[in-house]
């Protein structure tokens, strides 16, 4: 299920489904405790007329979008039946975990009506049913959910007053339901306390007049412990909600708009889906440095867990377009979280959690009866490889030589000992996570990561270093030349494998061993050769149907909705053709086919720009994770190639600068 609105502030974030209605509440790291389980949700209802609507009910037409420029949701839900007309605005409070709900409620009938709002919160602390506690608190009319160091107080404000009524209770045990059942009368128990497994509901309520509007605000704001949510709140109330979430919208729109880009013809609706995702990506960073990979809880990825990790690979691309972008300072901490998370020996593990811990994994330790490293070899190349990006961008030297030792030396030993007999890595499993071997896309990172890393050597002046590093990547690109690509069929192979002397091929067609070769220099961007790689890629990966795009590689059957296609178009993948098109590009109308898949990208996002990890190819529905940051990733790398090309070919002036 898709998340149209996302918000965070690096501490706190919220996820929404596509009635608007809370999904994914993260605290106190980005991505770790999710405090709502698969089947729990934060329900908004109006009940009129001797009768309730919950949002979720299928009689509400409902349009979800971020304020222009900023981090707030904006949302509009009107049910004709009712003659009721919804106006939802949501922020993260930029400067602590507190998440602000306005919600204005108009009432489009001829005459005047008694109009009740519900707030249900379905809490499950830490991820796990039961041992959850709810209570309201009379002393500032708040209800309290706690269990251990998670505490979330709720409460709200209508023209200055706390909430009507309120009843805590049971929630999906012992035959209840929960308290959102006893709202459909439209009158609350006052029920005051319940353990287990629980939840909330709050009332508002009002009168207004024919085609008139009341105001409500629903508040909850997040601790460890209850003094500190309790003093969160009272800041929230005495500041007002309204003020909140002005000031948080007038932060996230001065973030977003720091830098004044000159973005030369492009669309409008590109321009704002390039802000958007910067947006965007920005919800999916810790304040440790972490970058998950989707918040999206409600994609178990094969029905066992969701994307809500640091996947290394995911993180160093996320960090690299913000590096591109003009956001070094929200890079340097992934590198940061980088530096305390690589293991002693030099290479990074499969996935993380945000409190730095190792995640969960299915790369075993052991092939054959002989002990293998559990990792995928180009996390390690692709941190080396966007950190000497990150300095392009930063000339941060400090930092840099800072970590040399710990982070970039130590990752460049571990690349250059990992190879076998023909100066190619030995096998890992590949950036798919699928098969073990010697990939080629794995290849060319450890080739671009060593080559980085020989940068930072030159650069400090360690000329040993400098030499091993470089040397190095000479050896693995000669290599892949030599041992992966097949030029008689104009193409690189998936993998190569050296068994007992016999080289085996995987010769499926995959969009990452094309990508690798021009992405990592191992041929440039004229050569003949990429060339001809290009078309055999571009024929055999394109995907007909409704969608066109790029598959991942041949028979991709991963979410696969139609036999028929290799697989289905993947964002990250038909963005990685866009790049080539950028390199190759040499006067104005070479850009036209560019901007056109610029807008292909628009069009499938969502209206609030969240974009999918794939699409269904005759639908055009979104599949899988979504919002995916590695899409918005290549969304905001791509436009600004874009740019940066038309910046080289003189056609443009510099793409951006301090205001």
């Amino acid at each position: 299920m898709s998340r149209p609105l996302v918000l965070g502030n690096g501490q706190l974030f919220v996820g929404f489904d596509e009635f608007a209605e809370v999904r994914d509440c993260y605290f106190d790291y980005v991505g770790l405790e999710n405090h709502m389980t698969e089947d729990s949700v934060h329900k908004v209802g109006v009940f009129v007329d001797n009768q309730i609507s919950w949002l979720d009910s299928g009689e509400w037409n409902i349009l979800i979008d971020y304020m222009h420029e900023t981090l707030a949701g904006t949302t509009i839900a009107v049910n004709n039946r009712l003659n009721i007309e919804l106006h939802l605005h949501d922020v993260v409070y930029n400067e602590s975990p507190i998440f602000v709900r306005k919600v204005t409620i108009k009432n489009k009938a001829a005459e005047k009506r008694n109009i009740k709002i519900f707030f249900n919160h379905q809490f499950r602390m830490y991820g796990e049913e039961k041992k959850d506690t709810a209570y309201y608190d009379p002393e500032d009319n708040t209800i309290v959910h706690y269990k251990g160091r998670r505490i979330a107080i709720i409460g709200g404000s209508i023209n200055g007053d706390p909430f009507e009524s309120y009843s805590v209770g049971l929630s999906k045990i012992e035959g209840k339901e929960g308290t959102w059942v006893d709202a459909e009368d439209g009158i609350l128990s006052n029920h005051p306390i319940e353990h287990g497994t629980v939840d909330s509901t709050i009332m508002f309520e009002d009168t207004p007049d024919a085609n008139s509007a009341f105001t409500v605000f629903c508040v909850n704001s997040f601790a460890k412990d209850l003094e500190t949510a309790k003093k969160l709140h009272q800041y929230a109330l005495t500041k007002t909600p309204d003020h909140l979430i002005e000031t948080t919208q007038d932060y996230w729109n001065a973030w977003v708009n720091k830098l004044k880009y000159n973005f030369y013809e492009l669309d409008t609706k590109v321009v704002d889906l390039f802000k958007k995702s910067l947006l965007i990506l920005r919800t999916h960073v810790d304040n440790t440095g972490a970058i998950i990979a989707s918040a999206d809880s409600g994609m178990l990825q094969y029905g066992r867990d969701n994307y809500s990790y640091v996947w290394p690979r995911d993180a160093a691309f996320v960090a690299h377009a913000f590096d591109k972008a003009g956001y070094p300072e929200v890079s340097r901490k992934f590198f940061e979280f980088a530096n305390e998370t690589i293991c002693h020996e030099g290479y990074f593990f499969h996935k993380y959690r945000p409190d730095k811990s190792v995640g969960s994994s299915w790369h075993p330790w052991i092939n054959n009866g002989n002990r293998q490293l559990p990792i995928q070899e180009d996390e390690t190349a692709l941190v080396i490889y966007s950190l000497w990006e990150h300095y392009r961008y930063s000339k941060d030297l400090e930092f840099v030589e800072s970590i040399y030792n710990s982070l970039i030396k130590k990752a460049g030993n571990f690349m250059l000992g990992f190879r076998n007999a023909n100066k190619l890595p030995f096998p890992s499993y590949d950036l798919w996570e699928m098969k073990y071997g010697t990939h080629t896309f794995t290849a060319a990172a450890v080739s671009g990561g060593l080559a980085a890393a020989s940068n930072f050597a030159r650069l400090l002046g360690k000329e040993k270093d400098q030499h091993l590093f470089a040397a190095g990547a000479a050896e693995v690109k000669e290599a892949i030349l030599k041992h992966l690509y097949n030029e008689k069929a104009d193409y690189f192979y998936k993998l190569i494998d050296f068994k007992a002397g016999n080289i085996l091929h995987d010769e499926t067609i995959d969009a990452s061993s094309f990508y690798a070769i021009f992405k990592f220099g191992i041929l440039e961007h004229s050569d003949k050769r990429l060339q001809k790689v290009f078309r055999t890629f571009q024929k055999t990966l394109a995907t007909s149907g409704k969608v066109n795009g790029i598959a991942r590689f041949e028979n991709d059957i991963y979410y696969q909705k139609d036999p028929a296609t290799p697989g289905n178009p993947w964002i990250i993948t038909t963005l990685w053709l866009v790049q080539y098109l950028i390199t190759q590009a040499s006067s104005p109308k070479d850009f036209l086919e560019i901007k056109n898949w610029l807008n292909w990208t628009v069009k499938y996002a969502l209206p609030s720009g969240v974009l999918s990890e794939q699409l269904d190819p005759n639908t055009a529905e979104q599949v899988s994770a979504s919002p995916l940051a590695w899409s918005h990733a290549e969304f905001i790398t791509t436009v600004i190639d874009y740019l940066e090309r038309l910046t080289e070919l003189g056609i443009c002036e510099s793409y951006y600068q301090l205001k």
